[in-house]
């Protein structure tokens, strides 16, 4: 048996440096799909920070509903690079429930994509930096043949490094 590669720490961390356009504080509005697929209202905050020497980027973001101000997203989640498959994988947790999935580098700069597939039900979410410096995120959910909905649309600005 053949022991296990050395990871490449320095590749690692070099793929990861492409994603310091997410890092820092934000803050500002969303709309989320909830319970009987009806959109929500959100002010959200999201905090992203690179751990572990850049080899990890870990995010959290939460949406306070505007009605009421009580959670109605809360989401914690870790990006990493595996050198050896030249592939982003988050981890991320929610509502209970996890999920982890490939992350990839979307056409552009500031922009990543992600999404999963469970039974009928399919995601796909973009998140990109806009033009405006905005951190801009719309989710949208698939099931079966049914049209696509949307499940996330959140627009923040940075408010600090």
């Amino acid at each position: 048996m053949a022991p296990p590669k050395t990871p490449n720490v320095a590749a690692q961390r070099a793929a990861m440096k492409k994603l310091e356009f997410l890092a820092g504080e934000w803050s500002g509005d969303a709309s989320v799909l909830r319970g009987a697929g009806q959109l929500v209202d959100l002010v959200q905050t999201e905090s992203d920070q690179f751990k572990l020497d850049g080899l990890l980027l870990a995010f959290e973001g939460v949406g306070r509903s505007k009605i009421d101000g009580r959670p109605a997203l809360q989401a914690l989640g870790l990006i990493s690079f595996d050198d050896e498959a030249g592939t982003y994988w988050m981890r991320a947790f929610n509502d209970g429930r996890w999920l982890e999935t490939e992350v990839k580098l979307a056409d552009g700069e500031n922009s990543i994509s992600w999404g999963f597939a469970l039974g009928e039900y399919r995601t796909t979410t973009v998140l990109r930096i806009n033009d405006k410096g905005e951190w801009t995120e719309l989710g949208q959910l698939t099931i079966g043949d049914r049209p696509p909905r949307k499940m996330i649309d959140l627009r923040v600005h940075r408010i600090s490094h």
